[in-house]
């Protein structure tokens, strides 16, 4: 092994395994709404995740936008500002889970709502948007007075 090189760790390969999977790099495909069951606002984005980073571009009903933000695979969490061209700015938060990332964006303190994107697969996205078309996106929110206990109450099931 040449001097000054490392040899690559399993940690370090496993995590980068882990990556790759979760987080690809490439086409995604999505939508944002405003609230739960609500319109749905398609977008197509190319996002690129490497080391942590998560940068890209993309274009909806708004216009054309630029994407920078963070991503964790550990954890499957991610965050990120959405920048339109001339415009406003839109903070993204979400988890990857199942075929995409679901999560909340916000534009500060004057409009919010829910998104899921997933990565465009050859000849999936038509079966996938069909999909999300049936799927909720609702808001993750939580409230408990201030004194008042915690519980352990099982969520109901369906």
């Amino acid at each position: 092994m040449a001097r000054g090189h490392q040899a690559p760790t399993v940690t370090g390969n496993c995590s980068l395994f882990v990556s790759e999977d979760l987080f690809p790099s490439g086409p995604w495909i999505g939508f944002y709404n405003y609230r739960p069951g609500g319109e749905r606002h398609w977008m197509e984005l190319n996002l690129n995740f490497a080391n942590g980073a998560l940068n890209g571009d993309g274009k909806d009903d708004v216009g054309l936008f630029f994407i920078r933000g963070r991503y964790d695979a550990g954890k499957g969490e991610c965050h990120w500002t959405k920048t339109y061209v001339g415009r406003h700015e839109v903070f993204y938060h979400g988890f990857r889970e199942g075929k995409g990332i679901w999560g909340r964006w916000e534009i500060g303190i004057l409009a919010h709502g829910g998104f899921h994107i997933w990565p465009r697969g050859a000849g999936e996205s038509e079966a996938l948007r069909e999909s999300a078309s049936k799927t909720e996106v609702a808001d993750a929110v939580g409230t408990q007075e201030v004194g008042q206990p915690e519980t352990n109450m099982p969520l109901p099931t369906k």
